[in-house]
């Protein structure tokens, strides 16, 4: 008698036994996707750090040869702080543009350089403006005078560099155009 009335309850037990087995099979696929978006994410932002880091030391470069921001001595600054970002992850690693002082321009795109710009332009100050990552230099002006925005005229270095990124899900705002970017503007004088 005493059989009978734990016999079913056993029954329960073993109906129950492949539940677990079937609710992974449901939540796996879900698990291993969360997973792959939080890798891709990873590797989104650690391509931005880099390229953050590579126009860092490009930006280092420039204060530390300020006074290579002259008509005689941009383009070779223009030159080695473009050569510092590209080379930072190994050869053609980002495309990098370098101006200085809207003047000595360097350009390398998939690991080919090409000069431009005005080298005289160097020598002058200016005032420049940002809007929506480009840099707007005005005309030239005398070094310290009073700009719109209110701070003083001075000579800058523009660095600009891009790499290409195709992530699996999203841009996670990151990714524009299929390329990660960073940029930055140092006054050297």
């Amino acid at each position: 008698m005493r059989l009978r009335r734990y016999a079913p309850s056993l029954r329960a037990v073993r109906d129950q036994a492949g539940a677990a087995a079937v609710e992974f099979a449901f939540i796996a696929p879900v698990l291993c996707l969360m997973l792959a978006a939080v890798i891709d994410l990873g590797n989104v932002l650690y391509v931005r750090f880099r390229l953050d880091s590579a126009v860092s030391a490009a930006g280092d470069y420039a204060m530390i040869n300020a006074a290579s921001v002259t008509s005689t001595g941009g383009a070779t600054l223009a030159s080695n702080a473009a050569t510092i970002v590209e080379a930072s992850q190994g050869a053609s690693w980002a495309d990098t543009t370098v101006v200085v002082n809207d003047g000595p321009t360097t350009t390398i795109t998939s690991g080919v350089a090409s000069a431009s710009g005005t080298a005289s332009a160097a020598d002058s100050c200016y005032c420049p403006t940002y809007a929506a990552g480009t840099v707007t230099w005005g005309s030239a002006t005398t070094c310290g005078a009073s700009c719109a925005s209110g701070a003083t005229a001075g000579k800058y270095v523009t660095i600009k560099a891009s790499h290409a990124y195709s992530p699996l899900f999203s841009s996670y705002g990151i990714v524009k155009s299929g390329a990660v970017s960073a940029s930055a503007t140092v006054r050297t004088q």
